[in-house]
């Protein structure tokens, strides 16, 4: 009796980190398109980065993707439950921990990335400029469904020449430092991304 317990035991564990590495993988689903958009900005592969774009312009993207993510959670716990037993609530009673390992990691992986890891990937490459030369500065607030969108937004403000450097602040906010000489503000809020995702000056 006491060896089959420890079997089963097992066997709950095991399920328990599959739901886990399970949730993991489909939280990263809606983001990974962002991380090669600024892996690829960094190595400075501008073909690839362009088509990336053209995905990521879409406005509401990412929301869709977490849609899908949770949406193949779902699907993945209804496997599992057909394959252990059946799709009923007292089957569903007994495998409660996989489930909830499943959704509660896809959930928390996918505020870890919008809150956390994408803000701190945006300003990955923000560098040091010249405060002499780039002595002005200008925050504006972008309408963009997340902070995903956000290395798309720098990218296209530090394309033009008078940009020094670009900052994103959660949940919307751009600080730039830029040349009054060679841009302004206007010129700044009025470029082509601000088309999609509209800007105003703070």
């Amino acid at each position: 009796m006491e060896q089959k317990e420890t079997v089963c035991c097992k066997e709950t564990n095991y399920k328990k980190n599959k739901g886990a590495l399970s949730g993991i993988l489909y939280g990263l689903i809606p983001h990974t398109f962002c991380i090669a958009f600024i892996l690829l900005s960094v190595i400075g592969t501008v073909t690839a980065t362009t088509f990336l774009k053209k995905i990521l312009i879409t406005p509401y993207f990412f929301q869709s993707l977490i849609f899908i993510s949770l949406l193949l959670a779902t699907i993945s716990s209804v496997i599992y439950l057909r394959k252990t037993g059946c799709i009923c609530f007292s089957d569903i009673k007994k495998r409660w921990k996989y489930i909830i390992t499943l959704y509660s990691t896809t959930i928390l992986v996918n505020l870890s990335m919008l809150f956390v890891i994408l803000p701190a990937l945006a300003n990955i490459n923000s560098g040091v400029i010249d405060q002499e030369k780039y002595q002005a500065n200008l925050s504006i607030t972008v309408q963009i469904p997340c902070s995903g969108h956000a290395p798309l937004i720098i990218d296209e403000l530090k394309k033009e020449a008078g940009v020094g450097s670009v900052e994103f602040r959660m949940p919307n906010n751009f600080e730039i430092q830029y040349n009054p000489d060679e841009i302004s503000r206007e010129e700044i809020v009025s470029l082509g991304i601000f088309k999609t995702f509209k800007a105003e000056i703070n």
